[in-house]
């Protein structure tokens, strides 16, 4: 499968959940189970849902999906401040802060601007 041509977020998106597996990936081997589930689930809920927004029913859908994608990045942004700030977990790569506030400044310009044109 490949990337939407011309759809920012959603590529963008995609390549953080990529990351996001990584990390997990790295969080699971040093045996940081429960917080590598979370982060897990969050990480790749906030493409999935941007992706499914592209198929909504109407603008009030698609931002309905937006929102959720909106709040599942917040929770991701919890998730890896509890990564950064404890002394036990090995530190991720910075790259992946800076992609999820990418994508929160992105979902946010959309969100604000469908909702201009409700």
């Amino acid at each position: 499968m490949e990337k939407k041509e011309n759809n920012a977020i959603l590529n963008l998106s995609v390549d953080f959940a990529l990351d996001i597996i990584d990390y997990s990936q790295t969080l699971k081997k040093d045996k940081h189970f429960e917080i590598a589930s979370q982060l897990l689930r969050c990480g790749t809920s906030i493409g999935a849902n941007i992706w499914e927004a592209q198929s909504s029913e109407s603008r009030k859908d698609f931002g309905h999906k937006l929102k959720i994608a909106d709040k599942e990045a917040n929770e991701t942004e919890y998730w890896l401040l509890l990564c950064e700030l404890s002394k036990h977990i090995q530190n991720q790569d910075k790259a992946i802060d800076d992609k999820l506030l990418s994508v929160k400044k992105l979902l946010s310009r959309i969100i604000s601007t469908n909702k201009k044109r409700m």
